[in-house]
């Protein structure tokens, strides 16, 4: 069984903020490498991954690190990951759009076990460790008590990586947008997961996202009261890319089975 109290959390939290003023680089932030269909990378994604591997592993060489930009085949989930996404939302980062966080989870035996989510444009500090419940910037946060979709602000994403998924991916945005208040779109999960854990928003639904993007969001998610799964209602695993549903917990049977209709023709 890893211990958490072996982490210091105040030193992880201030490597991750002293990260995070490289996203004030507009020169950084403008060179920018395509990756994949819509999938792009910029200097700010490399050096933020950079600094904070560099420091992380100076404090605990123990502990492995997954991370967007590098290579994670050797990963062994059975033991201690820092799970980071140095940009999540890079699209947004190359517009100027204010979206942008810094991700970090931590999991061991597949589980995700402290999250940390940045928002610097914000100066937005979200953070959970499992048992202990979820803040922002120190004070406790809980999910809204929506109780039906009817009632509820959602959020998505579009799955840009993925321009096959787009059918399906409008069908459930239309389907969810008819059922409930109104639908956003941020750009990233990461905030996006945290937003549903301080009652800024009832649920959020993405299809193909990887850990990177849900795995601090999870945690502070969940210890904040909210409930987050698959498409299918299982349970999310760091060891692979998932469609997720998160939500107050009040609305998730409802959101899943609206997310379960069948597309016409």
């Amino acid at each position: 069984m890893f211990d958490l109290n072996r982490i210091d959390f105040e030193k992880v939290i201030g490597i991750v903020k002293d990260a995070a003023q490289i996203f004030r680089d507009d020169t950084a932030a403008g060179h920018v490498t395509t990756k994949g269909l819509s999938d792009y990378v910029t200097e700010v994604d490399t050096a933020v991954q950079k600094q904070i591997t560099k420091e992380l592993s100076l404090l605990y060489p123990d502990i492995q690190m997954m991370g967007e930009e590098k290579d994670n085949s050797t990963i062994d989930f059975s033991r201690p990951a820092w799970i980071l996404d140095p940009v999540d939302g890079t699209t947004n980062l190359i517009h100027r759009f204010p979206g942008s966080c810094i991700s970090l989870g931590l999991s061991c035996g597949c589980e995700i076990i402290a999250g940390i989510v940045y928002d610097p444009y914000r100066d937005e500090l979200f953070f959970a460790r499992k048992g202990s419940g979820a803040s922002l910037n120190g004070v406790p946060i809980h999910v809204r008590s929506s109780a039906t979709l009817s009632q509820s602000l959602i959020s998505t994403g579009t799955s840009p990586y993925y321009h096959e998924y787009s059918d399906r991916v409008f069908f459930d945005m239309k389907n969810v947008f008819l059922r409930a208040q109104d639908i956003r779109r941020i750009g990233s999960a990461a905030i996006e997961l945290c937003y549903i854990a301080c009652g800024r928003m009832d649920a959020f639904f993405e299809m193909m996202l990887k850990p990177w993007d849900f795995a601090a969001g999870h945690i502070i998610l969940q210890e904040a009261g909210g409930r987050i799964t698959t498409y299918e209602g299982a349970p999310l695993s760091p060891e692979r890319a998932s469609s997720i549903v998160a939500t107050n917990a009040l609305i998730h049977d409802e959101l899943l089975k609206v997310l379960q209709l069948p597309m016409e023709g």
